[in-house]
């Protein structure tokens, strides 16, 4: 049961003094977990094609190899060291309280859980212009219903468990990569050009190239601290979390360069990259086959993205119930299923309210919410390592204080530009949503709740 993080300037540092495990809760181990873990953080090389002709093809595999660097792997090494240190449900948000106090934590969970609804409901929305693309849905509602409905689907997964997840994520990754292994084997096979020239797009000033290619890689190689809040549902986290970040990342990788660059490779028609183009380039280079193969394999990554980020989201309301923030029935456990299934319905309830956008408007307000708490997380690294230098950890993260303070500001420094040189009425809205953080906090305090534990967590059903 969580109590109050200690004090600023605490001595000592013990995690059981902060949560006790929480019963109930069902296990995965490592391969289902690295599988929830890469189709959360990258699902597939879809949805970003438009990169491409944007930013120039060379400048947009660039990004892609070296945003990473920046961004990901100074993340993956916080949130691993963190997880070693504090390894709770609830991940990224209890760290932040824990770190930063409890209005920080507050903010922290309360802006990604919030800002995740638009996520969630942005995969569901993409499934439907998809099945529109397919069976040409004729009207807004019935796109509307489509969405739901695959947003149901995935709640129910989600409510049966985090094996039912983990185990399925894993099966439709495998056969998602059956027919990418194909396109970068037969792309590079029938290679006739350069994948990285030009380098910039012809007739478009090289700061518009650059802005939209760092704006696209960043969304891309960003998350890789929110699969923390199922924490206590991996097997021997301490171990198995910074493992499972070092063998996604390097895949992410992988499967982004390769599969562009086999594409590009195969045709150099770069200037017709647009989002989707992945189905017409398969057909390109191994006929109808290979590009109903790429449709299947880019379905399998909305459905995976999907169903992971419900998962992660869904902790969220359920710590933030036991930490005394929320109704306690958020803070339930399902005897039968080892999930929390109310937290579980009312994230999808909410997602599907959302539904009704289109895919770069929630995902443009999103990015706000998400930059914030990957900010937080940051932070809360660096204050982990200053109030509690003696905490026993399993990993530390290497470079001595100079290399946390590269990892910390490096993040930073591309969220903070990412902010600055963000759409105008993106801005208005990712600010607003921001500020409701702060609006709720005063809302919980005023009507008496308090950080303190709830005495039952486990319900049955």
């Amino acid at each position: 049961m969580p109590s109050p993080p200690p004090p600023s300037g605490s001595p000592a540092f013990v995690p059981s003094s902060l949560y006790r495990p929480t019963k109930n809760l069902r296990r995965i181990g490592l391969a289902p977990f690295v599988a929830v873990l890469f189709g959360y953080c990258t699902g597939g090389p879809f949805a970003f094609e438009s990169m491409i002709s944007q930013s120039g093809p060379g400048l947009a595999l660039t990004f892609l190899m070296v945003v990473p660097f920046l961004l990901s792997i100074p993340i993956s090494l916080a949130t691993a060291e963190m997880t070693t240190i504090l390894p709770v449900e609830g991940g990224f948000y209890r760290w932040s309280r824990a770190a930063l106090g409890d209005f920080w934590g507050f903010q922290c969970g309360w802006w990604n859980w919030t800002g995740t609804f638009l996520m969630s409901a942005a995969y569901g929305v993409t499934m439907a212009d998809y099945v529109d693309n397919w069976l040409s849905l004729h009207s807004p509602i019935a796109h509307w219903a489509v969405a739901v409905t695959l947003l149901l689907v995935v709640a129910y997964l989600n409510v049966r468990g985090i094996h039912v997840v983990g185990n399925l994520t894993l099966v439709l990754l495998l056969i998602m990569a059956v027919p990418l292994v194909v396109f970068v084997t037969v792309g590079f096979h029938q290679a006739r050009f350069n994948p990285f020239h030009p380098f910039l797009p012809t007739g478009k000033p090289w700061q518009q190239a650059y802005g939209i290619g760092l704006a696209i890689a960043l969304w891309t190689y960003a998350g890789y601290e929110q699969l923390s809040t199922v924490i206590e549902e991996v097997e021997n986290p301490t171990r198995n979390f910074p493992i499972g970040l070092a063998i996604v990342i390097p895949l992410s990788i992988a499967g982004y360069v390769l599969t562009l660059a086999a594409g590009l490779a195969a045709l150099g028609n770069w200037r017709d990259w647009e989002t989707g183009y992945l189905v017409t380039a398969g057909r390109l280079i191994g006929g109808n086959g290979l590009s109903t193969g790429i449709f299947v394999a880019s379905v399998i990554a909305s459905f995976v993205l999907l169903d992971s980020t419900v998962l992660s989201v869904s902790r969220l309301p359920f710590t933030m119930a036991e930490d005394g923030y929320f109704h306690p029935g958020l803070g339930k456990i399902s005897a039968r299923f080892g999930t929390p299934v109310r937290s579980i319905l009312l994230s999808t309830a909410l997602c599907s309210a959302l539904a009704v956008f289109t895919v770069p408007q929630l995902i443009a307000v999103y990015a706000w919410t998400r930059m914030a708490t990957s900010i937080q997380t940051m932070l809360s690294f660096w204050q982990f390592r200053r109030k509690y230098p003696d905490a026993p950890r399993s990993f530390r993260a290497p470079g001595g204080r100079f290399g946390a303070l590269l990892m910390v500001v490096a993040p930073t420094l591309l969220f903070a530009w990412a902010m600055i040189y963000s759409d105008v009425g993106t801005r208005k809205w990712g600010l607003l949503n921001l500020a409701s953080g702060p609006v709720a906090y005063l809302w919980v305090r005023q009507r008496g709740s308090k950080a303190t534990p709830q005495p039952d967590k486990v319900v049955a059903g």
